[in-house]
């Protein structure tokens, strides 16, 4: 053997040694990652408002040594924790906002809220931030130990529902001297990808502004901002059949007036306008601004309208996927136990859902298929702009609906419990390759450079005045606020959040 071929055969082995540490650490820290999952998932908090869940895993992060900035980009509960020091800079992302009216009991198989109408992490956000610091601590130790040079980042995805800050972090600049991302989120299945990935999105509120009057003594004097919303939703629901087969927009109205015997002064829609690439948002965001100032001619009222947030479609990298699935194979699916399995069934029965239980096999790493797929994240922006892959690791149940109260029904259970560590040693070990070995760092680069973005070039779906929607759910969270506290996970007192709960796991339909 060549010398060459023994430094790297050696270089091989010291990495796989790194590796094993790294595992054991995880699994060393499992109270530690269940406790995170279940106090996240208690606390609950819609996007832009996430400010218990910010303070507790900042003042964890703080208590680990990591130096913490926070209010970054404008925004009150968005953070930046940093560990170690020069090169290369790994930087872990995941999720912390919750869904509306998705409160639910954990480890029930059926609707049961803890609180009725109140949010939830019906999406499994609650579990990420499990994931990515547990993996943190196992590297800031080996690091230590093994006078390892490079430096760790953490940022939380905050108000991700609302695709509503990672274009204002990038603006920020807060990627700039980061050299690899590995994101994560929640899923059923034990897998990373390359390629292209969803849509992206411009999230647009349009206002429009008319006159009040009495609308039975005189409405010939007012002007209807209600009407004005009205006619640009019609409009643009009989436009929808001329429109490209990929887009997908959908709305609300936010404000309809306030009583029906006043013409209503002011009324507001909210818009998702939802495509594939740069060109064809935009597009579709034209198309809206036109047709709201032709439904405010239409009704003699005026309109102005605000970007809410944005998102590119995001492009993961091919070498760090490559890297990755290694490191999941190695890891492998955890050991569901007979009560995972019968949690997960009963739930998938309960909603009419294909009863096949938990997955038991890690996905194999495949081509990009460029198959169609209608949902965004706006970590697509992050993408354009550094090296980033996604793990989805498997901590909650197949084929259930997504943003709802069926998607709460693992995240405070074992199933998350297990599903965050084995997520947490694949990003361990993934960022360990990274950290050991230069070359890699490099070469996703390359791919970045001479692949991804060779003809396509990152331009902001915001503008240099937009600001974060930092009000959002505001009004929401205050409303439900007093009495979700009474529920928040005790750790000192209760070993989970089932335990604090008196819930019996896993409770099914007799």
């Amino acid at each position: 053997m060549s010398a060459a071929a023994l430094a790297a055969f050696g270089q091989a082995a010291d990495v796989a040694q790194l590796k094993s540490e790294a595992v054991a650490s995880v699994d060393s820290m499992q109270k530690l990652t269940q406790e995170i999952v279940d106090e996240i998932f208690s606390y609950a908090e819609l996007g832009f408002q996430e400010f218990q869940t910010s303070r507790y895993l900042t003042g964890l992060l703080e208590k680990n040594g990591f130096q913490v900035q926070r209010g970054v980009a404008g925004i009150p509960t968005a953070w930046v924790a940093a560990w170690g020091s020069g090169k290369p800079v790994i930087a872990f992302i995941t999720d912390i906002d919750d869904i509306p009216q998705a409160s639910q009991k954990p480890g029930v198989a059926y609707h049961d809220p803890i609180i009725s109408g109140a949010p939830g992490h019906g999406e499994g956000h609650n579990s990420g931030q499990a994931v990515n610091i547990t993996a943190a601590l196992a590297l800031k130790k080996i690091m230590q130990e093994r006078h390892l040079p490079g430096t760790l980042k953490l940022f939380p995805g905050v108000a991700e529902e609302l695709l509503g800050t990672k274009a204002f972090y990038v603006r920020a600049g807060l990627f700039r001297d980061v050299d690899i991302v590995l994101g994560c989120h929640v899923a059923a299945e034990f897998a990373t990808s390359y390629g292209d990935s969803g849509t992206g999105l411009v999230s647009v509120q349009y206002f429009f502004h008319g006159k009040a009057a009495h609308a039975a003594a005189a409405p010939w004097e007012g002007r209807s901002a209600l009407q004005a919303v009205e006619l640009m939703d019609a409009g643009w629901n009989y436009r929808r059949e001329h429109l490209r087969l990929q887009q997908r927009s959908h709305y609300v109205i936010s404000n309809g007036g306030d009583q029906p015997n006043v013409v209503p002064p002011e009324a507001s829609v909210w818009y998702y306008f939802r495509e594939t690439d740069y060109p064809h948002i935009k597009d579709l965001f034209e198309l809206g601004n036109k047709m709201a100032v032709a439904a405010g001619m239409m009704t003699d009222t005026t309109t102005d309208h605000r970007i809410v947030g944005s998102a590119w479609p995001a492009h993961f990298n091919k070498l760090i996927a490559e890297v990755q699935q290694k490191n999941i194979e190695a890891v492998a699916m955890p050991q569901w136990s007979d009560a995972d399995q019968t949690l997960a069934r009963a739930l998938q029965k309960e909603i009419g859902a294909k009863v096949d239980g938990l997955k038991t096999k890690v996905t194999d790493l495949k081509d990009p298929d460029n198959a169609f797929r209608g949902g965004s994240d706006d970590v697509g922006d992050i993408s354009w702009n550094v090296p980033m892959v996604y793990l989805r690791y498997p901590a909650n149940i197949p084929n259930l609906p997504g943003h709802s109260w069926p998607n709460a029904v693992a995240m405070a259970t074992p199933i998350a419990h297990k599903g965050s560590t084995a997520g947490a040693k694949v990003q361990a070990t993934t960022a360990l390759d990274f950290l050991t070995n230069p070359a890699l760092v490099d070469q996703a680069w390359a791919y970045f450079r001479d692949v991804q973005t060779k003809t396509i070039h990152y331009t902001p779906l915001i503008g240099p005045e937009d600001k974060p929607a930092i009000e959002l759910n505001h009004d929401k969270m205050e409303k439900f606020l007093p009495e979700m506290q009474k529920f928040y996970y005790d750790p000192t007192r209760y070993k989970t959040y089932l335990e604090q709960l008196g819930i019996q796991y896993p409770t099914v339909r007799k």
